[in-house]
């Protein structure tokens, strides 16, 4: 969404800095880029790829000690919002707009090839996400009411837009309706099924073709849902109001799917706004955004704030177990048990 340009936070905190929890601490890895990160893809405990604004990727393969910065060659003023990494070599990165751009590299960022361009007035991508080394999508805001989805079978080397005539409507969206590039993790593809949620001034879930109203804060252009997480068939959606980011009230909702889509409420919320919320085990979470981090042991049910240091996302490894977290400021960091 469009109003993510306009908003940023900035948080200086030195290297170091570490806030403690009950069980879990938080440590700074990297501080001191100035580089908003919202694109982060941890592929094992080592390999950590990051990517944001100004052109800038990072890479790490020792798990954050170093980090090498690249600033991609003719993108010098470009937004990646997104990244998608596959191992040491290979990584698709995602710049929103003027013009919508998906760029590729397999020699770790030395050269980089344009995978996919779309100039249509309006575009702006929001995020990208992968079921697998080959299958993945690329959701962004409705062009004329329609929801803008591509899809990829060949790890982003070409994309294909989907259908949106056939059925008729099933990517219209509502006037104000539109999904916010504030962490890559508001589209989810699962197998061969999508699911996304979208924020603005309505927030829904879309699930098999259909769409789901979500008891979320909206109304505003700033806020809705931002993120979603899904384990077999239940999920956490996340969001608030990113320009009132310590109020607690209505920015997290468990679902449960069967014959119908279930939502409920935490007992006890995440404490603010937050852009991203991934599972690390069936009923572990944990939640970031401009306001602190939370995490969760029971599914999503009671939330702890273990840390009031913001960060846009949170990505845990895919063939590891190491979590990290990236933000503003050119912040890389670790959650530690």
């Amino acid at each position: 969404m469009r109003l993510k340009k306009i908003f940023s936070l900035l948080f200086i905190f030195g290297a170091s800095f570490s806030v403690m929890s009950q069980q879990h601490s938080i440590t700074i890895l990297q501080s001191g880029n100035k580089v908003s990160i919202r694109g982060l893809s941890v592929v094992n405990d080592q390999i950590i790829w990051a990517s944001g604004n100004n052109g800038m990727v990072a890479r790490s393969m020792n798990g954050g000690k170093d980090v090498e910065w690249i600033k991609v060659p003719g993108y010098e003023k470009r937004d990646f919002r997104d990244i998608e990494a596959f191992d040491i070599n290979t990584a698709i990165i995602m710049g929103v707009d003027a013009p919508a751009i998906i760029l590729k590299t397999t020699d770790g960022g030395k050269t980089w090839k344009k995978v996919m361009e779309d100039s249509t007035k309006g575009m702006f991508l929001d995020a990208m996400d992968f079921s697998d080394n080959k299958n993945g999508v690329v959701i962004g805001d409705p062009i004329n009411q329609q929801v803008y989805v591509s899809i990829t079978k060949n790890q982003g080397e070409s994309w294909e837009r989907m259908n949106i005539k056939q059925p008729a409507n099933i990517l219209a969206t509502k006037i104000g309706e539109a999904f916010f590039a504030s962490s890559g993790t508001n589209i989810k593809m699962i197998g061969k099924h999508i699911v996304f949620v979208s924020g603005g001034l309505s927030s829904r879930f879309y699930y098999q073709s259909g769409w789901n109203e979500i008891p979320i804060n909206q109304g505003k252009e700033s806020t809705g849902a931002n993120s979603i997480a899904m384990y077999l068939k239940k999920g956490v959606i996340v969001g608030g109001d990113f320009a009132k980011d310590t109020i607690a009230d209505q920015n997290c909702v468990l679902l449960e799917i069967g014959k119908d889509i279930v939502y409920s409420k935490p007992s006890k919320g995440p404490h603010g706004y937050r852009s991203c919320v991934i599972y690390l085990s069936e009923n572990v979470l944990i939640t970031c955004g401009t306001s602190g981090v939370d995490m969760s042991q029971d599914g999503g049910k009671n939330w702890e704030l273990i840390s009031k240091e913001g960060f846009h996302v949170v990505q845990k490894a895919k063939n590891g177990h190491t979590v990290f977290l990236a933000g503003s400021n050119g912040r890389i960091a670790k959650l530690i048990d």
